[in-house]
Protein backbone atom coordinates (compact mmCIF):
# COMPACT_ATOMS: atom_id res chain seq x y z
CA UNK A 1 0.00 0.00 0.00
CA UNK A 2 1.48 3.53 -0.91
CA UNK A 3 -0.20 5.96 1.29
CA UNK A 4 -0.23 9.05 -0.29
CA UNK A 5 -0.89 12.85 1.61
CA UNK A 6 -1.00 16.26 1.49
CA UNK A 7 1.16 17.95 3.73
CA UNK A 8 0.81 21.95 3.12
CA UNK A 9 4.33 24.31 3.55
CA UNK A 10 1.80 27.07 4.78
CA UNK A 11 0.36 25.11 7.73
CA UNK A 12 1.35 25.98 11.13
CA UNK A 13 3.51 23.17 13.32
CA UNK A 14 0.61 22.30 14.98
CA UNK A 15 -1.52 21.20 11.69
CA UNK A 16 1.67 19.50 10.20
CA UNK A 17 1.77 17.20 13.67
CA UNK A 18 -1.54 16.36 13.55
CA UNK A 19 -1.38 15.46 9.89
CA UNK A 20 1.63 13.56 11.05
CA UNK A 21 -0.36 11.76 13.97
CA UNK A 22 -3.26 10.59 11.77
CA UNK A 23 -1.02 9.46 8.64
CA UNK A 24 0.90 6.94 11.00
CA UNK A 25 -2.38 6.12 13.21
CA UNK A 26 -3.54 4.38 9.77
CA UNK A 27 -0.16 3.22 8.70
CA UNK A 28 0.13 1.43 11.54
CA UNK A 29 -3.09 0.18 11.86
CA UNK A 30 -2.78 -1.13 8.20
CA UNK A 31 0.70 -2.70 8.94
CA UNK A 32 -0.53 -4.48 12.07
CA UNK A 33 -2.90 -6.33 10.12
CA UNK A 34 -0.34 -7.52 7.55
CA UNK A 35 -0.32 -4.81 4.92
CA UNK A 36 3.60 -3.71 3.65
CA UNK A 37 2.60 0.41 3.98
CA UNK A 38 5.00 3.70 2.28
CA UNK A 39 3.89 6.62 3.22
CA UNK A 40 4.44 9.45 0.47
CA UNK A 41 3.47 12.99 1.76
CA UNK A 42 2.97 15.24 -1.57
CA UNK A 43 4.25 18.94 -0.72
CA UNK A 44 3.87 20.73 -3.64
CA UNK A 45 2.18 20.14 -7.43
CA UNK A 46 4.13 17.75 -8.39
CA UNK A 47 2.15 14.53 -7.89
CA UNK A 48 3.88 12.79 -10.91
CA UNK A 49 7.53 13.46 -10.22
CA UNK A 50 6.96 12.09 -6.92
CA UNK A 51 5.37 8.96 -8.55
CA UNK A 52 7.82 8.50 -10.76
CA UNK A 53 10.13 5.86 -8.50
CA UNK A 54 7.08 3.43 -7.80
CA UNK A 55 5.31 1.01 -10.14
CA UNK A 56 1.81 0.94 -10.58
CA UNK A 57 2.02 -3.11 -11.11
CA UNK A 58 2.97 -3.25 -7.49
CA UNK A 59 0.95 -1.12 -5.55
CA UNK A 60 -2.65 -0.38 -4.38
CA UNK A 61 -2.42 3.68 -3.70
CA UNK A 62 -4.71 4.47 -0.62
CA UNK A 63 -5.32 8.49 -2.03
CA UNK A 64 -5.58 10.63 1.08
CA UNK A 65 -5.17 13.47 -0.56
CA UNK A 66 -7.55 16.19 0.01
CA UNK A 67 -5.38 18.92 -2.65
CA UNK A 68 -2.34 19.43 -4.62
CA UNK A 69 -0.34 21.85 -1.91
CA UNK A 70 -0.39 25.41 -3.44
CA UNK A 71 -3.35 24.48 -6.21
CA UNK A 72 -6.82 25.23 -5.43
CA UNK A 73 -9.85 22.81 -5.57
CA UNK A 74 -7.23 20.20 -6.97
CA UNK A 75 -8.64 17.18 -5.30
CA UNK A 76 -9.94 16.06 -8.60
CA UNK A 77 -6.35 16.55 -10.47
CA UNK A 78 -4.60 14.27 -7.82
CA UNK A 79 -7.09 11.39 -9.00
CA UNK A 80 -6.30 12.38 -12.21
CA UNK A 81 -2.89 11.76 -12.05
CA UNK A 82 -2.81 8.81 -10.59
CA UNK A 83 -5.40 7.33 -13.49
CA UNK A 84 -3.33 8.76 -16.14
CA UNK A 85 -0.09 6.79 -14.70
CA UNK A 86 -1.94 3.59 -14.25
CA UNK A 87 -2.36 3.77 -10.64
CA UNK A 88 -4.75 1.19 -8.95
CA UNK A 89 -6.18 3.82 -5.63
CA UNK A 90 -8.79 4.00 -3.59
CA UNK A 91 -12.14 6.12 -3.33
CA UNK A 92 -13.71 8.12 -6.32
CA UNK A 93 -12.34 8.25 -9.53
CA UNK A 94 -11.08 11.76 -10.75
CA UNK A 95 -14.38 12.45 -12.75
CA UNK A 96 -16.54 11.89 -9.66
CA UNK A 97 -14.51 13.57 -7.56
CA UNK A 98 -15.18 16.76 -9.92
CA UNK A 99 -18.83 16.23 -9.67
CA UNK A 100 -18.48 16.83 -5.52
CA UNK A 101 -17.10 20.09 -6.18
CA UNK A 102 -20.31 21.19 -8.20
CA UNK A 103 -22.87 21.36 -5.67
CA UNK A 104 -25.45 22.47 -8.25
CA UNK A 105 -24.93 19.84 -10.49
CA UNK A 106 -24.85 17.34 -7.53
CA UNK A 107 -28.76 18.88 -6.78
CA UNK A 108 -29.32 18.49 -10.42
CA UNK A 109 -28.60 14.83 -10.55
CA UNK A 110 -30.63 14.66 -7.34
CA UNK A 111 -33.90 16.26 -8.52
CA UNK A 112 -33.33 13.94 -11.91
CA UNK A 113 -33.35 10.55 -9.97
CA UNK A 114 -36.50 11.70 -7.69
CA UNK A 115 -33.98 11.66 -4.94
CA UNK A 116 -35.38 14.67 -1.78
CA UNK A 117 -32.91 17.65 -1.96
CA UNK A 118 -34.10 21.46 -0.24
CA UNK A 119 -35.32 23.52 -3.25
CA UNK A 120 -32.50 25.53 -4.39
CA UNK A 121 -31.03 27.81 -6.53
CA UNK A 122 -27.61 28.95 -7.99
CA UNK A 123 -27.31 32.99 -8.12
CA UNK A 124 -23.69 34.31 -10.16
CA UNK A 125 -25.41 38.15 -9.27
CA UNK A 126 -26.07 39.77 -5.65
CA UNK A 127 -30.05 40.38 -6.55
CA UNK A 128 -31.66 37.43 -5.72
CA UNK A 129 -34.80 38.13 -7.03
CA UNK A 130 -37.72 35.09 -6.76
CA UNK A 131 -36.10 33.46 -3.92
CA UNK A 132 -39.09 33.86 -1.27
CA UNK A 133 -38.13 30.44 1.15
CA UNK A 134 -36.75 31.16 4.10
CA UNK A 135 -34.79 29.96 6.42
CA UNK A 136 -32.49 29.76 3.99
CA UNK A 137 -28.60 28.57 3.71
CA UNK A 138 -26.48 30.40 1.12
CA UNK A 139 -23.29 28.44 0.14
CA UNK A 140 -19.99 28.52 -2.02
CA UNK A 141 -21.08 26.66 -5.22
CA UNK A 142 -17.76 24.89 -5.48
CA UNK A 143 -16.22 24.07 -1.95
CA UNK A 144 -16.22 21.21 0.03
CA UNK A 145 -14.97 20.35 4.12
CA UNK A 146 -17.83 23.26 5.02
CA UNK A 147 -15.78 25.87 3.65
CA UNK A 148 -17.39 29.00 3.32
CA UNK A 149 -20.26 27.93 6.11
CA UNK A 150 -20.61 29.72 8.94
CA UNK A 151 -23.31 30.63 11.41
CA UNK A 152 -23.92 34.08 9.29
CA UNK A 153 -24.64 31.10 6.46
CA UNK A 154 -28.24 30.86 7.92
CA UNK A 155 -30.41 34.08 6.66
CA UNK A 156 -33.86 35.16 7.64
CA UNK A 157 -35.20 37.75 5.54
CA UNK A 158 -34.14 38.83 1.51
CA UNK A 159 -31.81 41.45 3.24
CA UNK A 160 -29.60 39.26 4.70
CA UNK A 161 -29.67 36.74 2.06
CA UNK A 162 -28.64 39.18 -0.55
CA UNK A 163 -25.87 40.26 1.79
CA UNK A 164 -24.65 36.73 1.95
CA UNK A 165 -24.87 35.79 -1.64
CA UNK A 166 -22.73 38.95 -2.05
CA UNK A 167 -20.62 38.03 0.76
CA UNK A 168 -19.90 34.06 -1.44
CA UNK A 169 -19.33 36.10 -4.88
CA UNK A 170 -17.03 38.59 -3.57
CA UNK A 171 -14.56 36.22 -0.78
CA UNK A 172 -14.77 32.77 -2.94
CA UNK A 173 -15.32 34.34 -6.25
CA UNK A 174 -17.66 31.70 -7.26
CA UNK A 175 -21.51 31.48 -7.52
CA UNK A 176 -23.71 30.89 -4.45
CA UNK A 177 -25.85 27.94 -3.83
CA UNK A 178 -28.84 29.05 -1.85
CA UNK A 179 -31.32 26.44 -0.43
CA UNK A 180 -34.20 25.72 2.13
CA UNK A 181 -32.43 25.64 5.51
CA UNK A 182 -33.39 22.24 7.34
CA UNK A 183 -34.28 22.69 10.75
CA UNK A 184 -34.17 19.08 11.72
CA UNK A 185 -32.16 16.26 12.76
CA UNK A 186 -28.65 15.74 10.86
CA UNK A 187 -27.23 12.41 10.04
CA UNK A 188 -23.93 11.58 8.52
CA UNK A 189 -24.62 8.14 6.60
CA UNK A 190 -21.25 6.43 5.71
CA UNK A 191 -21.71 3.58 2.76
CA UNK A 192 -18.92 1.12 0.85
CA UNK A 193 -18.91 -1.19 -1.26
CA UNK A 194 -19.18 -1.90 -5.33
CA UNK A 195 -21.85 -3.59 -6.80
CA UNK A 196 -23.18 -4.71 -3.54
CA UNK A 197 -23.07 -2.07 -1.46
CA UNK A 198 -23.61 -1.34 2.29
CA UNK A 199 -24.82 1.49 4.70
CA UNK A 200 -22.89 1.38 7.73
CA UNK A 201 -24.38 2.25 11.18
CA UNK A 202 -25.89 5.96 10.75
CA UNK A 203 -24.23 8.77 12.85
CA UNK A 204 -26.18 11.64 14.33
CA UNK A 205 -24.35 15.48 14.90
CA UNK A 206 -26.96 15.85 17.71
CA UNK A 207 -27.64 19.94 17.95
CA UNK A 208 -29.82 19.31 21.20
CA UNK A 209 -27.61 21.95 23.30
CA UNK A 210 -28.11 24.66 20.84
CA UNK A 211 -31.28 26.93 20.15
CA UNK A 212 -29.96 29.40 18.13
CA UNK A 213 -31.09 27.92 14.33
CA UNK A 214 -28.20 29.89 13.03
CA UNK A 215 -25.70 27.48 15.00
CA UNK A 216 -27.53 24.85 13.80
CA UNK A 217 -25.67 23.36 11.18
CA UNK A 218 -22.22 21.31 10.77
CA UNK A 219 -19.94 24.59 10.26
CA UNK A 220 -16.35 24.66 9.62
CA UNK A 221 -15.19 25.37 12.97
CA UNK A 222 -17.59 22.41 14.44
CA UNK A 223 -15.14 20.07 11.83
CA UNK A 224 -11.92 21.46 12.63
CA UNK A 225 -11.34 23.79 15.47
CA UNK A 226 -10.83 21.83 18.44
CA UNK A 227 -12.26 24.15 21.58
CA UNK A 228 -14.25 25.97 19.84
CA UNK A 229 -17.57 26.59 20.61
CA UNK A 230 -19.85 24.47 18.21
CA UNK A 231 -16.95 21.88 18.06
CA UNK A 232 -17.46 21.45 21.78
CA UNK A 233 -21.21 21.50 22.05
CA UNK A 234 -22.21 19.64 19.39
CA UNK A 235 -22.53 15.79 19.98
CA UNK A 236 -21.36 12.72 17.48
CA UNK A 237 -24.15 9.77 18.11
CA UNK A 238 -23.49 6.59 16.78
CA UNK A 239 -25.67 4.34 16.03
CA UNK A 240 -28.42 7.25 15.83
CA UNK A 241 -32.07 6.60 16.97
CA UNK A 242 -34.42 5.63 14.66
CA UNK A 243 -37.43 2.92 14.21
CA UNK A 244 -37.13 0.19 11.69
CA UNK A 245 -39.54 2.04 9.07
CA UNK A 246 -37.57 5.02 8.75
CA UNK A 247 -34.46 3.47 8.91
CA UNK A 248 -35.46 1.33 6.13
CA UNK A 249 -36.66 4.17 3.94
CA UNK A 250 -33.25 6.15 4.88
CA UNK A 251 -30.85 3.16 3.73
CA UNK A 252 -32.81 2.60 0.06
CA UNK A 253 -32.21 6.77 -0.19
CA UNK A 254 -28.67 6.62 0.91
CA UNK A 255 -27.69 3.89 -1.74
CA UNK A 256 -29.68 5.35 -4.13
CA UNK A 257 -27.19 8.70 -3.59
CA UNK A 258 -24.53 6.75 -3.42
CA UNK A 259 -25.04 4.53 -6.86
CA UNK A 260 -26.39 7.92 -9.05
CA UNK A 261 -22.90 10.13 -8.03
CA UNK A 262 -20.74 7.66 -8.69
CA UNK A 263 -19.28 7.06 -5.06
CA UNK A 264 -16.88 3.98 -5.14
CA UNK A 265 -15.28 1.81 -1.99
CA UNK A 266 -16.87 4.09 0.06
CA UNK A 267 -18.58 7.52 0.88
CA UNK A 268 -20.68 9.12 3.38
CA UNK A 269 -24.07 10.81 2.42
CA UNK A 270 -24.91 13.81 4.66
CA UNK A 271 -29.15 14.17 5.43
CA UNK A 272 -31.54 16.34 7.07
CA UNK A 273 -35.03 14.82 9.01
CA UNK A 274 -37.33 16.73 9.08
CA UNK A 275 -41.42 15.84 8.94
CA UNK A 276 -40.57 12.34 8.36
CA UNK A 277 -38.34 13.61 5.19
CA UNK A 278 -35.25 12.53 4.74
CA UNK A 279 -34.03 15.63 2.81
CA UNK A 280 -30.29 15.35 1.06
CA UNK A 281 -27.60 18.10 1.97
CA UNK A 282 -24.51 17.20 0.72
CA UNK A 283 -22.45 13.56 -1.01
CA UNK A 284 -18.67 12.94 0.06
CA UNK A 285 -16.81 10.32 -2.32
CA UNK A 286 -13.46 10.56 -0.63
CA UNK A 287 -14.77 11.23 3.05
CA UNK A 288 -12.19 11.90 5.54
CA UNK A 289 -11.42 8.59 7.58
CA UNK A 290 -9.03 9.79 10.89
CA UNK A 291 -10.19 8.41 13.59
CA UNK A 292 -12.55 11.16 15.29
CA UNK A 293 -14.67 10.74 12.17
CA UNK A 294 -18.09 9.41 11.94
CA UNK A 295 -17.33 6.47 9.30
CA UNK A 296 -14.54 5.95 11.56
CA UNK A 297 -17.26 5.32 14.52
CA UNK A 298 -19.75 3.91 12.28
CA UNK A 299 -17.57 0.83 11.54
CA UNK A 300 -16.47 0.50 15.12
CA UNK A 301 -20.02 -0.35 15.63
CA UNK A 302 -20.36 -3.15 13.50
CA UNK A 303 -17.21 -4.43 14.79
CA UNK A 304 -14.14 -3.07 12.63
CA UNK A 305 -11.56 -2.16 14.38
CA UNK A 306 -9.81 1.00 12.52
CA UNK A 307 -7.23 -0.70 10.82
CA UNK A 308 -9.80 -3.22 9.57
CA UNK A 309 -11.63 -0.79 8.23
CA UNK A 310 -8.60 0.45 5.81
CA UNK A 311 -7.98 -2.83 5.48
CA UNK A 312 -11.51 -3.12 3.58
CA UNK A 313 -11.25 0.18 1.72
CA UNK A 314 -7.89 -0.95 0.44
CA UNK A 315 -9.37 -4.73 -0.41
CA UNK A 316 -11.99 -2.60 -2.40
CA UNK A 317 -9.54 -1.13 -4.44
CA UNK A 318 -7.39 -3.77 -4.57
CA UNK A 319 -10.55 -5.70 -6.83
CA UNK A 320 -9.60 -3.73 -9.41
CA UNK A 321 -6.08 -4.24 -9.96
CA UNK A 322 -4.72 -6.22 -12.66
CA UNK A 323 -2.51 -8.64 -10.40
CA UNK A 324 -4.04 -8.25 -6.61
Amino acid sequence: VLLIHNMSPDWTAEEVLDAEQDVAALSDALKGLGHPVELLAIEDGRLAVRLESHDPRSWVVFNWCEELPGVPHSEPEVAAVLERLGFVFTGAASRVLALSHDKPQIKRILDANGLPTPPWAVFDFPRTDGWSIFPAIVKAANEHCSIGISPESVVTSPAELESRVGYILREHRQPALVEEFIDGREFHVSAWGNGKVTMLPVAEMDYGALTDIRDRLFTFEAKYVPGSRLYETIDLRVPAELDPAALAVLERIVLATYRATGCRDYGRIDVRYRDGVFYLIDVNPNPDINPQTSLTYAAAEIGYSYGEMGSRIVNLAAARHPDF
